[in-house]
């Protein structure tokens, strides 16, 4: 049994792959630039890209079970030819945004993959984490590296982020393990969190003071597009904030209890 990772790369795709070297089995990792992958030892990285179907059909060559990167315009046709190379299993990295999705910006984007694989015939399973940790990489960490400061809009909005690495132990399980097909996993991270609660968290485990620094919603605009966010997820983000209770977590899958923030922080020290 070979497993294809796409998004080998990223945040999730990285824990995905080394999560299947753990448990022995062989791993095709596709990437854009293989050259720059830095995967571990025993992978069998390959060019490929979601978004040119060309190189799909070798990357797929020999597959059993493949996990899937997220890209809408081109998730019927990676299904297509998924079934035409014999791969049995496709688990979706999706959203918990799924759930709601009806004009909703982030729903939308991942229930036109979810509707893709569904319809292959294959055997599926959607994983849909709520707010990823990770996404502080982009939006946080430059400006605590550079001024000790995170510039935020509503600060006491309280949310449930998910470590990278407990959304890539339910993609393993369900890549592998019987018993998820045809199964949606929503879940949230163990901790209800304010914003200003999260940078509390960041000084404490990196050991130095950061302030936090509340953006009104035009303020928060402003400095998104300048960064470069596209305008449909600003205006996603800075719709009407409210707080988020923690749910099922990724324990209900795997059997760990999920990492808290503070672990992510640690993990991540690197980063900030």
């Amino acid at each position: 049994m070979t497993v294809l990772v796409t998004g080998a790369t990223g945040n999730v795709g990285r824990h995905v792959v080394a999560g299947l070297l753990e448990k022995g089995v062989p791993v095709r990792a596709m990437t854009r630039a293989p050259e720059r992958a830095a995967l571990p030892d025993g992978v069998e990285v390959v060019r490929g890209d979601l978004a040119g179907s060309g190189s799909l059909d070798a990357a797929l060559a020999g597959v059993d079970r493949a996990y899937l990167f997220p890209l809408p315009g081109t998730a019927v046709e990676f299904t297509a030819r998924a079934a035409k190379a014999g791969v049995r299993r496709i688990v979706v990295l999706s959203s918990v945004a799924a759930e709601y999705a009806d004009g909703d910006y982030s729903g939308d984007h991942h229930t036109a993959v979810e509707r893709a694989v569904e319809a292959s015939g294959l055997e599926w399973t959607h994983v849909r984490p709520g707010e990823f940790m990770a996404n502080l990489l982009d939006w946080w960490a430059p400006s605590i590296r550079a001024e000790g400061v995170v510039r935020a809009p509503f600060g006491s909005t309280r949310s449930t982020p998910v470590h990278e690495a407990d959304i890539a132990d339910v993609a393993v399980a369900a890549l592998l393990e019987d018993g998820h097909a045809g199964k949606a996993y929503g879940f949230s991270g163990p901790e209800s969190l304010a914003k200003t609660e999260q940078v509390r968290v960041l000084g404490e485990v990196l050991g130095r003071q950061i302030r936090f620094e509340q953006l009104t919603p035009d303020g928060a605009r402003a400095l998104w597009l300048r960064q470069g966010m596209p305008p449909e997820a600003v205006d996603w983000l800075l719709q009407d904030p409210v707080d988020v209770p923690v749910g099922p977590t990724a324990e209900h899958v795997t059997g760990r209890p999920a990492r808290t923030f503070a672990q992510w922080v640690a993990d991540h020290r690197a980063d900030f």
